[in-house]
């Protein structure tokens, strides 16, 4: 299948000693109020950065699903990066732990990783080998709250490793991404069944279903009014607030295809658009895109905010990591 058909991209979303180098860094391309950078991950040939998150160090570390890596990038592009227990572990995201560590899933060795700013690695199997850990955050109770996309579970696991499993009601709902809401329990993505579920720290789930056979809900983050979600078959982001009302906003573009989602320091929301665009949403729900040069070829995947105000990207088929900065930044 080719990699950059829809359906292609759509099942790349869900993921089915130390290297040191400096990145050389593309021409900026400038779109309107907003400057795209990008930087190569030299450090391995098809790298395949996935998810990616701030660091306590100033850094952004990313998750290369396709060298079984650990990467962080500095500021200036210089990339240093961290091998697994294997090159065939496929880290797929990353999210900052209260322990001031990074915490990761291995979607293809079904284990759960914690590696130091120093690049000291700790893995934590799960129960079962076949699990698939998609999605990973920060919960409310100090612990860190995992999707298991193939095995269909809500996975919890403490800083010591000790591991809870919650399964979701809705069979072979393929749970990819989940975040902390603001009202105190995780919200998680159900990309098979349409749905957004929701889990209180006690492990009792609710799911809300969103309109259309095929929505394939992916990246989501809490934002203003609720949780906010991006939905690849109906080419919509979508606001679920906290009772479960939704409000969808339309994206542009017949070829889009939204996978990760962020909140920025603007208080809009970013998303990132697979067929080559970064979006953000006003508080109107205006859209605004950015192109990311020859973007449908690179596959911007997932994003975050980077210690310096800006929104940082990864291109999962480009191999690099990019940053968007606007002149507010």
């Amino acid at each position: 299948m080719p990699a950059n058909t829809p359906v292609a991209r759509r099942l790349v979303t869900a993921w089915a000693g130390a290297l040191l180098s400096v990145a050389v860094c593309c021409a900026p391309a400038r779109a309107g109020a907003e400057t795209v950078t990008e930087y190569p991950v030299t450090t391995a040939a098809g790298a395949e950065p996935a998810g990616i998150t701030a660091g306590p160090d100033g850094a952004l570390w990313f998750a290369e699903h396709g060298a079984g890596r650990i990467g962080r990038m500095a500021a200036d592009g210089t990339v240093t990066d961290f091998p697994t227990s294997g090159a065939d572990t496929g880290p797929a995201d990353i999210t900052q732990g209260p322990d001031r560590a990074l915490w990761f899933t291995e979607a293809t060795a079904s284990r759960i990783g914690r590696i130091t700013t120093s690049g000291r690695l700790t893995e934590f199997p799960l129960p079962a080998a076949d699990a698939g850990p998609a999605g990973i955050t920060s919960g409310p109770d100090r612990a860190l709250w995992f999707t298991e996309s193939a095995g269909n579970r809500i996975g919890r696991v403490t800083a010591t490793g000790r591991i809870t499993e919650y399964p979701v009601p809705t069979p072979d709902a393929s749970p990819h991404s989940i975040a902390a809401g603001g009202d105190g329990a995780l919200w998680f993505t159900e990309l098979n069944a349409g749905k957004v579920g929701r889990i209180t720290t006690s492990g009792r789930i609710t799911e809300f279903p969103l309109p259309g056979p095929a929505a394939f809900p992916a990246g989501i983050v809490a934002g203003p009014g609720g949780m906010w979600l991006t939905a690849s078959g109906t080419r919509e982001v979508v606001r679920i607030d906290y009772t479960g009302r939704l409000t969808r906003f339309p994206l542009p573009g017949a070829d889009s295809l939204p996978g990760g989602i962020t909140r920025g320091l603007d208080g809009r929301v970013w998303y990132a658009d697979q067929a080559g665009r970064i979006g953000r949403i006003g508080a109107t729900g205006a859209v605004t895109t950015v192109p990311v040069p020859d973007g449908a070829d690179k596959l911007p995947l997932h994003l975050t905010v980077g210690p310096d105000r800006a929104v940082w990207f990864t291109e999962l088929l480009g191999n690099a990591v990019g940053r968007v900065r606007t002149e507010a930044d």
